[in-house]
């Protein structure tokens, strides 16, 4: 097997030696796990920004091979595919943590959400957020418990990337961080990753999310990204708050929670983004808050 070149080229790889190191051994660690699992490939490779699918079969059955970078927390995906354990993500078959290795149904790696139109995309997503709201465990990191380590941290990282949003969207931010803190947010399941890249064309469903982030609590919490990675297809601010509306109506969540953490997680992303140099997503961060943190 042949490592893609658009995989080792990822701007993950960049200041990351381990991961370096490991796409080095990656061919050498995908035959280990055909012989180990009784596998065969069955057609090129595909990859995201971070871990790499390998089409494979054992017998006539069609699964997929995936295998992850050092760093990655393979035993919290793990855990969480077997938590929603096909309902609304992609089933697990085996999974071998030590080796970062898990065994997935087949889904289609060319059709990722994203291909389709975006209102279509949002409308989808937020179905998806209604059905992962299955009852979470209580081990589960809650959102509110996000929201609190925000509303304690905005000041201090705001200022540290040079103050980038007028001080009435930082002081909103905070606002709306310590109210969703200090309320219950519930006990569902939520994805803390969901967005078009990461959920693909199934065949026992339509639409399955690879990936996830199991948290508890607010199904709206990342609204935020759903609305980011696909905003530069929002021309007019009228488009967003339609994408709002459909995404608020179709996950069945409250608005004004729903605008509070788009609020939350925007300001959240822009720091983030700032902190590690990047020039794009912060843009898009800031045009949400110009939206909503008034």
């Amino acid at each position: 097997m042949q490592v893609p070149p658009g995989f080792l080229t990822m701007p993950r790889w960049w200041h990351d030696e381990p991961g370096r190191a490991w796409l080095e051994e990656l061919p050498g660690l995908v035959a280990a796990r055909l012989r180990e699992w009784g596998l065969t490939a069955d057609g090129a490779p595909w990859h995201g920004s971070n871990a790499l699918v390998l089409p494979v079969r054992r017998g006539e059955e069609p699964l997929a091979l995936r295998l992850s970078p050092p760093g990655d927390d393979v035993a919290a995906e793990a855990a969480a595919l077997l938590w929603w354990d096909g309902r609304g993500t992609v089933l697990l078959v085996e999974a071998d943590v030590p080796a970062r290795a898990l065994l997935l149904e087949r889904l289609d790696g060319s059709h990722t959400l994203r291909r389709e139109p975006v209102e279509w995309s949002v409308e989808v997503l937020a179905t998806l957020m209604r059905e992962l709201a299955v009852p979470a465990p209580g081990t589960a990191l809650s959102t509110a418990e996000i929201a609190a380590e925000d509303a304690a941290s905005f000041e201090r990282r705001w200022q540290a990337v040079g103050g980038p949003t007028p001080r009435s969207q930082l002081t909103r931010a905070v606002a709306a961080a310590r109210e969703l803190a200090a309320t219950d947010p519930g006990g569902d399941a939520v994805d803390g990753d969901l967005h078009a890249d990461q959920v693909l064309r199934g065949r026992r469903t339509p639409w399955l999310v690879v990936d996830p982030v199991l948290l508890r609590g607010d199904r709206e919490h990342d609204l935020a990204r759903v609305l980011w990675t696909r905003l530069d297809e929002l021309p007019r601010d009228a488009d967003v708050r339609r994408a709002v509306a459909t995404a608020v109506t179709v996950a069945e969540v409250p608005r004004e929670r729903a605008e509070a953490w788009l609020v939350v997680r925007s300001m959240s992303y822009l720091l983030w983004g700032l902190e590690r140099g990047l020039t794009e997503d912060p843009v898009r961060c800031r045009r949400l808050l110009d939206l909503f943190a008034r």
